[in-house]
């Protein structure tokens, strides 16, 4: 297989060998799992065998436990007694077969004998719901969904757009939300913003909501806290039928510790599905690591991905945690200043062959499926196809972009700005890898940090963003929120990613009901009632972000190749450029109006000004006149045009 990656990169070249063993290690793999011609979507089918199957006249259950020396299915339908003891198999699988209909809603747990004769229960591996009890942990449920889908998932022309939610947090109400109410009341608001992709967060059961979702217990089960798995499939159906792409927040990078609820001991080693020792404990996240050189560590991941497209028709994935998997020392406290960084003892290869194989299942399975990387080191190669030398994934997050802004807002004056560091920063990426741009995610919201509007507007924003009120500290907040939103939607990448909320301003950081604050629900939610109110200022930003996606819609902007800088200057914060058929021309001045003459052979059409009245500007003020092929400009002080010149 050529090594295409060079021809993306030449600065690859010292390290052709890592590249090339990074493709034989994959083939190697592939076909020690497949045979000759097997197909990855043929071998990932573990949730069609494992756990709890229907057939026609019984209903079998299997399980892998192979650190086991006997196993009985125990539950309500059974009064938790013995009397359903389980055959070992090969491989050290257990099943058993019962003639009947499944006992549909009955709680359910296996039950082990250990080899130091110590008696276990665990949750069903493969379990597709999982319930609290009254000893707060978790119980299997047996379900068997059963739903009709009435559409089909769209087909997207345009670049991703990408709306990131967690259903629990949906609600101005002090509770967890549901699929259902997400589904009713929020799904309207993203189709009416002009978000085309919604990213599902914390949708893989975890013991712990304050975890965010990202210490996962249960793989294949749909968080109960916010309904059934029917529920989430209405959701993902009438997603679509809105038009809309849904993605699952898939964290494969680690496991919960707990004993019991997950896949920690589960079979009474440490070995099953994690590596032994040292190496199989995150000790910054207090979480458990995959041995991705496992056959059937990749088995049971890969079946995961697999069940997720397959039974609730999830249009592709974010994977969570794509640097910790990549690196022994999980890249922390790691500068990646060296491409040698990239190809050393510490890049975990078994996991980069995972990688690949996740994402060629995927496209194989769904072709138009999406996939992007969380990865913060900049691996070389993650987001270019296999078949050049690369991991597979369609996107990479663009992870500094966000850094920027809070280390400019944080640490700085606004006229320390330096417009050259936001281009780079904006402009520079993998070569031939597209990148998901993103002013703020999740991640700037949790508790302890703050959202960009808050960094900007701070106590302000609870007493001054009244349409009625004049706050020379808010007027600052929102027109540079418009710029800062405007410029990365434009430049940091191919597709672009929004966290619930934020589009409008929403005040405060995220913090979910723990000991700490009291099991409070005041940060665990979203103020609607915000944007809703015609007398506050939220909804001009609502407005103007609502306007700017409209760009891509209409002129397919985020995927244009031409991209040209046209003027940039740090003494008078001036910058333009051109970016497909758009003109884009920035004054981050802090005080000053500035003006501005850009030679163009086209007549400009002027189709959005960040300082129109509905956006909480004050214009129109910002004035342009084109004459003998020269276009002349003046710009109000943190104001942003945008023109169409062909």
């Amino acid at each position: 297989m050529p090594l295409n990656i060079l021809d993306y990169d030449p600065y690859l070249e010292p390290f052709k060998d890592a590249l090339s063993s990074r493709l034989y290690d994959y083939a190697h793999t592939k076909k020690r799992l497949l045979g000759t011609d097997g197909r990855l979507s043929d071998f990932a089918c573990g949730h069609h065998y494992f756990g709890f199957q229907q057939e026609e006249k019984h209903w079998t259950f299997r399980e892998w436990a192979p650190g086991a020396k006997r196993a009985w299915l125990v539950g309500d339908f059974n009064n938790w007694e013995n009397n359903y003891e389980l055959k070992r198999s090969y491989g050290g699988n257990w099943e058993i077969l019962i003639p009947g209909k499944l006992p549909v809603g009955s709680k359910v747990k296996v039950k082990f004998l250990l080899e130091n004769d110590e008696i276990v229960y665990r949750v069903p591996s493969y379990s597709l719901c999982a319930l609290p009890n009254e000893r707060h942990e978790l119980d299997g449920l047996i379900v068997n969904p059963n739903y009709q889908w009435k559409h089909s998932a769209p087909q997207s022309t345009e670049a991703p757009l990408i709306y990131e939610a967690h259903i629990g947090i949906s609600s101005e109400d002090y509770k967890i939300n549901s699929y259902r109410a997400f589904m009713q009341e929020v799904l309207p608001r993203i189709k009416k913003a002009g978000y085309n992709t919604i990213q599902l967060m914390a949708i893989m059961e975890h013991p712990l909501y304050a975890s965010f979702g990202y210490q996962v217990s249960n793989f294949f089960a749909a968080s109960s806290r916010f309904g059934t798995p029917e529920d989430l499939m209405a959701l993902i159906d009438c997603a679509h039928g809105l038009g809309l792409r849904v993605l699952l927040d898939v964290v494969h990078s680690h496991a919960v510790k707990n004993v019991g609820d997950g896949l920690n001991f589960f079979d009474g080693t440490t070995s099953q599905y994690f590596h032994e020792g040292k190496r199989g404990e995150h000790e910054a996240w207090n979480t458990k690591l995959f041995n991705y050189g496992k056959d059937e560590v990749i088995h049971f991941l890969l079946s995961n991905l697999k069940f997720w497209l397959e039974v609730y028709k999830f249009d592709g994935f974010r994977f969570d945690g794509v640097t910790s998997m990549l690196y022994k020392d999980h890249g922390l406290g790691t500068a990646f200043t060296d491409y040698a960084k990239y190809f050393s003892a510490n890049t975990d290869t078994q996991a980069v062959t995972y990688l690949m194989l996740a994402n060629e299942l995927i496209h194989e399975i769904k072709p138009d499926a999406i996939t992007i990387a969380e990865d913060m080191s900049g691996m070389p190669g993650m987001a270019l196809p296999i078949s050049a030398g690369g991991i597979g994934f369609d996107y990479r997050l663009s992870m500094g972009i966000p850094d920027f802004w809070i280390e400019q807002l944080k640490e700085k004056q606004d006229e320390s700005l330096d417009l050259m560091k936001l281009w780079w920063e904006l402009t520079t990426r993998r070569p031939g890898e597209k990148n998901i741009g993103y002013a703020e995610s999740h991640d700037q919201a949790l508790v302890g940090d703050k959202t960009l509007m808050m960094w900007l507007a701070n106590e302000a924003i609870y007493d001054a963003m009244s349409k009625d009120s004049q706050s020379l500290k808010i007027d600052r907040a929102i027109a540079l929120h418009k710029l800062i939103r405007l410029i990365t939607f434009s430049l940091a990448g191919e597709g672009y990613l929004n966290f619930m909320g934020n589009e409008f301003g929403h005040p405060e950081w995220l913090d979910f009901p723990r000991e700490g604050n009291h099991d409070s629900f005041q940060y665990a939610r979203r103020q609607w009632s915000l944007v809703d109110n015609t007398q506050l200022r939220f909804q001009d930003l609502a407005h103007f972000d609502q306007a700017m996606l409209q760009l891509e819609h209409h002129f397919k902007l985020l995927e244009a190749s031409e991209l040209n800088q046209l003027w940039i200057k740090n003494e008078d914060k001036l910058l333009a450029y051109q970016k497909g058929p758009l003109l884009f021309v920035f004054n981050f001045h802090p005080t000053d109006s500035q003006t501005l003459k850009l030679k163009l052979s086209q007549k400009p059409l002027l189709i959005f000004d960040t300082d129109d009245e509905q956006f909480g500007g004050f214009g129109p003020r910002n004035t342009f006149q084109w004459q003998n092929q020269q276009l002349d400009l003046l710009l109000e002080a943190r104001t942003a045009m945008v023109f169409q010149i062909k």
